[in-house]
């Protein structure tokens, strides 16, 4: 079983689409939180809180050279989410593997008891 916080802290984290392209970018690699910020029109401050909530989330790891702070994605955060949603995929895959089996064995006619009372009428009462 997982961590529930644990995976409700990532897709928090990704619910803001703000959040979310902030990933895609790191996707290409490592950046600093300035080349990160660069393409969106919100001031530096706002980019530092997204990728604070990123990095409690366990989905960015940060580390700070001097006066400057790169920004990485962590595998690990994303795998959290990764497996909580394969979870959900299994189960429902072996559901609708066992409605089809059902609709299967419904489609297939039923072999008569014995020819007999075919051709009998019911007298009525």
């Amino acid at each position: 079983m997982l961590n529930n916080a644990g995976v409700d802290r990532v897709f928090h984290a990704l619910a803001e689409p703000m959040r979310r392209a902030l990933v895609e970018r790191l996707s290409a690699g490592p950046m600093s939180v300035s080349d990160l910020a660069q393409p969106f029109d919100v001031t530096l401050a706002a980019i530092v809180q997204h990728l604070q909530v990123l990095e409690e989330s366990g989905v960015v790891q940060s580390e700070k050279v001097g006066r400057v702070r790169t920004c990485r994605l962590d595998p690990d955060g994303l795998r959290l989410a990764e497996r909580w949603i394969a979870e959900r995929r299994s189960l429902w895959e072996r559901r609708l593997d066992r409605l089809g089996d059902l609709l299967a064995e419904a489609e297939q006619p039923k072999p008569s008891s014995s020819g007999k009372n075919k051709n009998k009428k019911r007298k009525k009462p």
